[in-house]
């Protein structure tokens, strides 16, 4: 193995296992919790050794910033990616919209263990570092509303919404929590079950509401 190949090969491996400390501290943090939750029992769901993940991190706190921050961006591209898909290019408002609705739900568990650390993170939150929070809030939540409001306000501007253009903001605030904000108070963040067709009906029901409000 050449110099060079030998760097590529520790680069890899280096990479892995920051990926791997990653996945590893979103389960034992989604399932233990900040504060209950061991460096060791993180390196050994990780198959790493304790020194590696002080190597990569420096210790418990910036491994848990580092493993809510990755994964949150990660939620906000596929959410995002669903707004661009479903209405950027919108012939029938309702039409449109359901199925974003229905796939921005329908697709819940593809995030099961960032939605665990956002339950550990309602209920640690005053034990964890504020711009940790404030980070999260910036690049997870806030920034899949500001792509919705983008939409709306563009759908606005095309007639095919009442919304003005200082109201896209609020519009894309009572969208989101038309549909899903019942679902996710009632689910507890996907803790607790719901059928198929019950999931539809809200979020029919959330949709046809927006319109309401909001439909040309």
């Amino acid at each position: 193995m050449t110099e060079q190949d030998q760097v590529r090969h520790r680069s890899g491996g280096t990479l892995e296992k920051r990926q791997a400390l990653l996945r590893g501290a979103r389960t034992v943090f989604g399932r233990e919790g900040y504060t209950r939750a061991g460096i060791d029992e993180i390196a050994a769901e990780a198959g790493v050794s304790t020194r590696t993940l002080y190597n990569h991190f420096g210790g418990k706190a910036n491994l848990f910033r580092e493993a809510l921050l990755d994964s949150a961006a990660a939620v906000t591209a596929a959410h995002i990616a669903l707004a661009e898909r479903h209405l950027t290019k919108v012939t029938d408002v309702e039409k449109d919209l359901l199925a974003f609705a229905r796939e921005w739900m329908g697709r819940r568990t593809d995030h099961d263990a960032h939605m665990r650390l956002v339950r550990q993170i309602i209920a640690e939150g005053n034990r964890l570092p504020a711009d940790v929070i404030e980070e999260w809030q910036r690049i997870g939540p806030r920034a899949v509303t500001e792509a919705v409001r983008e939409r709306l306000e563009a759908l606005g501007a095309q007639g095919l919404l009442r919304i003005a253009p200082g109201e896209s903001a609020e519009a894309a605030r009572h969208l989101m929590l038309l549909v899903a904000g019942g679902v996710t108070t009632d689910t507890f963040f996907g803790v607790v079950p719901m059928s198929a067709e019950e999931l539809d009906a809200r979020v029919v029901g959330g949709v046809r509401t927006f319109l309401k409000l909001y439909g040309a």
